[in-house]
């Protein structure tokens, strides 16, 4: 869901002209879990995951943010008044709008495509989620681990991924090892060429 795809010449206009663009190197936490939210997070390049992170450390990957897309849990929650339930990392170098709170309530009845957008955002977020559950829930993890796969292919628009098998894990919330040994079973079937820190889709 692109804001720009449903933005009129005007809103585009003042979404361009907004100061306060910032740039994100890969590994930043724009957003984290409990913090209260004081801006929405429009991604204008780049890439952002959000994940859901637990007390001993484990996480499990939501989503991802990719241009023209926002966190629809920051901007629930920073409507609301209330804390982060999510945290969010840059992936790729970002250039990330940080709107206010303010400016994204006024758009809401400024710019009747914001609303549409928050909408829609909502509802493939939602989805999402419904489809993570239900991968968790009835897929195996080679499964799930060739669809993460495929989504850092498009998501860098490369068959070669550099990628940890503890990054993996840590994004399906399963261990390391389990990662490793289904990797290993999926190259025996010709889907894919391991090496070090680096996976190929064949």
């Amino acid at each position: 869901m692109n804001i720009y795809d449903i933005a009129d010449p005007e809103f585009k206009k003042e979404i361009s002209a907004s100061r306060d663009l910032k740039h994100f190197p890969a590994g930043s936490v724009i957003l984290d879990i409990n913090s209260y939210v004081n801006y929405i997070p429009l991604v204008m390049s780049g890439s952002v995951k959000v994940v859901r992170t637990e007390e001993d450390g484990r996480e499990i990957l939501l989503y991802y943010l990719t241009p023209g897309e926002s966190c629809i849990s920051s901007i629930l929650s920073g409507l609301a008044q209330d804390t982060s339930k999510v945290k969010a990392i840059v992936e790729e170098d970002a250039e990330i709008l940080m709107l206010s709170l303010s400016k994204g309530k006024e758009w809401l009845t400024k710019y009747p495509e914001w609303s549409t957008f928050v909408f829609q955002l909502y509802h493939k977020r939602f989805e999402d989620l419904v489809n993570m559950v239900n991968s968790i829930a009835f897929q195996k993890v080679d499964v799930r681990l060739l669809y993460l796969l495929d989504q850092k292919s498009q998501l860098y628009k490369s068959k070669e991924l550099s990628v940890t098998h503890q990054q993996l894990a840590d994004e399906l919330g399963i261990t390391r090892e389990a990662v490793s040994r289904v990797l290993k079973q999926i190259e025996t079937e010709g889907k894919i060429k391991l090496s070090r820190n680096k996976i190929t889709l064949l």
